[in-house]
């Protein structure tokens, strides 16, 4: 068995660009994360997201979690086409994407993560920013940021 890497996948074309990557890597096993993240956190606009009006508390229906699930997982199985014969693992899990990355990294044993600079919303420098950059400074194993 070879390396473990994580790659975490939002969507963007910096996450796949992470993806292409780790599969050009000999004898790996990949996990592709995506990370639904349900918490309004914009302290300046308490409720922008939220239906309970207050920053910080879950932010939408039931339905909306279900939708993200599925199209998450969906995402996976395009994604699982270019894996061929790669190990291949898809988990989707809730909350803030740079601790849950860094979370299930530690917890599963990765050896690896490799991440795209920045997410869907391409902020630049707030997005290699935010994410890219936590995971960077606070996972305890080898990360490579992918352009």
């Amino acid at each position: 068995m070879g390396e473990h890497v994580l790659v975490p996948i939002d969507g963007s074309p910096a996450s796949k660009a992470a993806l292409d990557y780790a599969l050009t890597q000999h004898e790996v096993e990949i996990t592709v994360l995506t990370v639904v993240n349900p918490f309004d956190i914009d302290p300046l606009s308490p409720g922008y997201k939220s239906p309970l009006g207050k920053a910080g508390m879950p932010a939408y229906s039931q339905e909306w979690y279900q939708k993200e699930w599925d199209n998450a997982k969906q995402l996976h199985e395009e994604l699982r086409e270019k894996a061929d014969d790669v190990p291949f693992e898809s988990v989707v899990a809730l909350g803030q994407p740079a601790r849950q990355i860094v979370k299930h990294a530690t917890k599963h044993d990765v050896d690896h993560i490799m991440i795209g600079t920045h997410g869907k919303e391409d902020l630049s420098n707030v997005f290699l920013g935010s994410v890219a950059e936590k995971v960077a400074h606070r996972a305890p194993m080898t990360v490579t940021i992918v352009k």
